[in-house]
């Protein structure tokens, strides 16, 4: 975790991923943060172009799967919680991490299947 999320920051992160990655396009998904689309990160990006940034559309945050898991952490982790220093912090995030770890279920898109409807007995009258 850094300390603050400014694009030098964020280049760094980039730079680690490049390193991670020797070979090959990258393409990162994103948000439109202003660290993300910053002159001197798009300057940067122009010095590595197996880079590629695909941007999230504004205002389809929906699209953006972090967004609702950050919302059920932040619940769990740091809702009515006042923290004195960061190690406090840091103790509301392993807890919380573990238990949301401990009823974590793969992530299924989409609505589940509509159940299989059974087929009604007809009744047939002989006459």
């Amino acid at each position: 975790m850094r300390p603050s999320r400014n694009s030098a920051f964020y280049q760094q992160f980039l730079q680690l991923l490049e390193d991670a990655n020797p070979t090959g396009d990258i393409y990162v998904v994103t948000d439109n943060l202003s660290s993300h689309n910053s002159a001197s990160t798009r300057a940067w990006l122009e010095g590595h172009p197996r880079i590629r940034h695909v941007f999230i559309p504004v205002g389809a945050c929906w699209l953006n799967l972090q967004e609702g898991w950050w919302r059920i952490f932040r619940k769990a982790a740091l809702a009515g919680q006042s923290f004195a220093d960061p190690d406090e912090i840091t103790r509301a995030t392993r807890i919380a991490t573990a238990q949301l770890n401990a009823r974590a279920r793969p992530w299924i898109w989409g609505r589940p299947a509509p159940p299989t409807r059974q087929l009604r007995r007809r009744y047939v009258y002989l006459i």
